[in-house]
């Protein structure tokens, strides 16, 4: 006991120097926008049925769908994410096809200060509901975990071509806790640098837990709150593991 809140007082500590240095959040390690470094096991699927968006200015955007990982082999991760699309006033139609492949070049080892880290690049294939040209995220995540404590994060280049559009740097670090078998609790800080020239950049925090219902399902929720900007984000997930 008196270890955790050790570990739980150094973690915050480290969270509360890395967020401030951190720079709208694009992609997701559900439930949070942060990814991390561990890939699906070899031969082994993870499939999420989900919902997840954001509420601003009275507007809300959400998209709706499957998120695939597989497995292929040992430290390697398949990604597909095919998501459905609505606005406030516009109809449902396709989202923006999600293609990605993980890669953890490096492990942890408790006997040394060592982490696993992987280099993670995703490609978003465009529709007509939004963008008329593909963007690549091209990031690194990291984790290292402290018995029931896990911290992760990293972040990435997004590569986002067209009139009007900016590249941008996604940032994220998380801290979680196994508070008992099954269940599940993390808080994120998030940000996004602007990735259109009307645009401008998000930060935020996101609390999330993720619950073991039976077998191979589990139920993963999030919700965040920018801290720049009044923009509130969501996810929620039915996790199949096979």
């Amino acid at each position: 006991m008196r270890y955790d809140r050790r570990l739980g007082r150094v973690l915050a500590w480290i969270a509360a120097i890395i967020a401030p240095i951190l720079p709208t959040a694009a992609v997701a390690g559900p439930p949070f926008v942060t990814d991390d470094p561990v890939p699906t096991d070899p031969h082994k699927w993870e499939i999420y049925n989900f919902a997840t968006g954001a509420r601003e200015f009275g507007v809300t955007s959400a998209d709706m769908g499957v998120d695939l990982n597989y497995g292929p082999a040992k430290d390697v991760q398949l990604t597909t994410t095919l998501p459905m699309h609505v606005e406030t006033g516009a109809p449902l139609g396709a989202g923006d096809v999600e293609l990605a492949v993980k890669y953890r070049f490096l492990h942890q080892h408790e006997d040394t200060a060592s982490a696993d880290v992987a280099f993670f690049p995703r490609v978003f294939l465009p529709t007509g509901r939004g963008s008329r040209r593909a963007q690549v995220l091209l990031p690194v995540w990291a984790q290292r975990d402290f018995g029931p404590w896990s911290i992760f994060g990293g972040g990435g280049y997004l590569i986002n071509p067209g009139v009007g559009q900016r590249n941008a740097w996604q940032q994220g670090v998380v801290v979680t806790r196994q508070m008992r078998p099954g269940f599940q609790f993390g808080i994120e800080y998030y940000g996004h640098g602007r990735s259109s020239d009307d645009d401008r950049a998000v930060h935020g925090v996101n609390l999330a837990t993720i619950i073991h219902i039976t077998g191979p399902f589990s139920l993963l929720t999030s919700a965040g709150q920018g801290l720049n900007r009044k923009q509130t984000i969501f996810y929620t997930a039915l996790k199949l593991d096979l």
